[in-house]
Formats: C-alpha cells, structure tokens, sequence
C-alpha cells in the first residue's frame, strides 16, 4: 500500500495546459480488443444461422417473389417467358374477392374451436392424470400419447374409413341408434361433401390428436406448483373451479399463453387431415379453408396459379405472425410483472 502511494506521489506532473493522465482501470480493454474477444462465439454459430436462413428464410423470400409475380405453369418451362411483375395485383384481387373473406372467416373460426376445445379438454386431462395413482397415469398417459404420434395421414384415413357411406362403422351404428334419438337415413349420410359434417370431422380429428401434448404439459406444470397453495385455499373454502381460477390458472398463465400460440400456429396451417378427408378433391367449394384454398389455387386449378396461391400463403403467413407476436408480448408483459 505505501510503494503504491509512493508512485503516485512520485509521478512525473503533466505539462502545463495538458489533463493529467486517468490511470486504466483493472481488468479494462480497447473496444477493438472487446470485440475480437467476443467474435469466436458467434463464429463458432454463424455456420449454424446460415443453413437456418437459407432453410427458413429462402422459402418466405420465394413465396413473397411469387406473389408479386405472373407465375403459371408455362413459365416452369424451359422456353417460356420469364415471370412478369404484377403491381400487386393478386393481393388486390384478394381483398376484393367476397368468396376470399369467407373462406379466410371460416378459418378463423374453425381453427377457434379447434384451439378451444383442445386446450379446455386438454386442461381437464391434465388436472385429471394429476390426481389418478401414479402407475394408473402413466398407462393413460402412454395411451394419450399414441394419439399424438399417430401421423397426421394415417388418423385421417381411420377417420374416413370410421365415416364412409353404406360401410362406415360410424354410420352404421348410428343407423341402429333409434330414430327418436338421432334420426334416420345416417347409413347412406355422406360425411365429405357438405361444410358442417367434414368440418365436424376435421375438428373432431384434430382435437384428438392435439389435446394430449396439452394434457402432458398441464401436467407438468400442475407438479411445479407448491401444494401449500391448494392448502391455503382448501382452509379459506375454496371448492375446484375456484381453486383452478385462483391459483392454478395465475400460476400456469405463461403456459397456457404458449400453449395457445403453438396450437394456432398448428391448427391454422392444416392441409393433411383436410386433403384425406376430402379424398383430394373437393366437390364442394363451400368446404375450403386456407390451406386447402392455397392448394387449389396453386396446384389443382387449371391453369395453376403459383402467384395467386403464394399470395395467399403470405396473408395467412402474416395472420400467424400477428397472432403470435400478440401472445408472445403478452407473455413478455407477464414475465415483467412476476
């Protein structure tokens, strides 16, 4: 201590007119030095971004190209003309299109119910499996969770097979329930024509294979919460639905906000359980969603219009990012005020 106090009084004094020199903190560096210090970790990832941004990032930038182009089949050929730049003109022709807006409220709608009654039936799964003895949940989870790897093609040819016409299990069963009860003539019924029955089905598909990943993740946040807290609400008379509105839904909200993104961002984009049941070929124009509008119009149509179904694939791309971006602030907010 004394040598240093020595230095410094031995120091040589600064010329008239100039500061005296600050002595350099410990451990401080130039900021050039900083940041090839800090350079080697995102070398080491850059690799590792650049195949994402060309796996994620390329097909976005083709789609929104091919929206703003006049892109049909004869331009695929080797000795056709080039695509031509349109002015927007298939982002016009859709938002004034009437048949657009309700096939795209349609969508809206049925992917409501389906995040609905997946997250409301998985929910009760979940606070089920909590309170059953543990070996009986693990085989009802296990059972649960066969559903949810079951690919999304096989379930749905199941399910068509179930409801077919004249041989479906289904429709025969429910020809033999009594007429009072459910009506006549179900055997020869055609679930695949008609908007209500094939949207029925289609809910009915997705919710069977979505609720159980609801159930899982439930589950496990229902184990993370203190028991203490069931404790004190018990004493205060707390009966079930009060207990889940005061503890258990405060305590699972960040879940259930992610759980409510991701099963959007799913249901919107569902193609595979639509196609199968509708045999690849709609007979019913009233029964298009999104996914299945963009189909048609970009492979099935005759001619195939890739612009025009590219430039409904950015309007349901943009669709998912708002709906996604708004939970994902209200999940940052929720994570503020904790």
């Amino acid at each position: 201590m004394a040598s240093t106090t020595e230095a410094a009084t031995n120091r040589p004094p600064a010329p008239d007119g100039a500061e005296p020199r600050r002595p350099r903190r410990p451990g401080s560096a130039p900021i050039g030095r900083r940041l090839l210090r800090s350079l080697p970790p995102y070398a080491l990832i850059a690799p590792a971004l650049l195949l994402l941004a060309g796996i994620l990032l390329w097909p976005i930038v083709q789609m929104v190209w091919n929206s703003l182009h006049t892109y049909t089949i004869r331009h695929l050929s080797p000795n056709g003309p080039q695509p031509e730049w349109n002015d927007f003109e298939h982002y016009r022709t859709l938002l004034g299109d009437p048949y657009f807006w309700s096939v795209f409220g349609k969508t809206v709608l049925v992917c409501a119910l389906m995040v609905g009654l997946t997250l409301v039936l998985g929910t009760l799964v979940g606070q089920l499996l909590h309170k059953l003895p543990r070996a009986f949940s693990t085989v009802v989870a296990f059972g649960m969770m066969l559903a949810w790897a079951t690919p999304a093609i096989s379930a749905s040819l199941v399910f068509r097979w179930l409801f077919t016409a004249e041989r479906g299990y289904a429709n025969v069963l429910l020809d033999r329930l009594p007429d009072w009860l459910v009506g006549s003539g179900w055997r020869e019924f055609d679930w695949f024509l008609e908007p209500f029955p094939i949207f029925t089905l289609l809910i009915v598909i997705i919710v069977w294979q979505g609720f159980p990943f609801v159930a899982m993740s439930v589950l496990a946040g229902l184990k993370s919460i203190p028991h203490e807290l069931y404790e004190a609400a018990r004493v205060d008379g707390a009966g079930a639905w009060r207990s889940f509105r005061a503890v258990t839904f405060p305590m699972l909200r960040p879940l259930f906000s992610l759980l409510v993104v991701l099963q959007v961002i799913w249901d919107l984009r569902v193609f595979t359980q639509l196609y199968v049941l509708s045999g690849s070929s709609f007979a019913n124009e009233n029964a298009y969603l999104l996914s299945y509008y963009i189909y048609q119009q970009g492979f099935s149509a005759s001619p195939a219009n890739f612009g025009m179904g590219s430039a409904i694939a950015v309007v349901m791309t943009v669709l998912v990012l708002v709906i996604t971006v708004y939970y994902l602030r209200i999940m940052i907010r929720q994570g503020e005020t904790r």
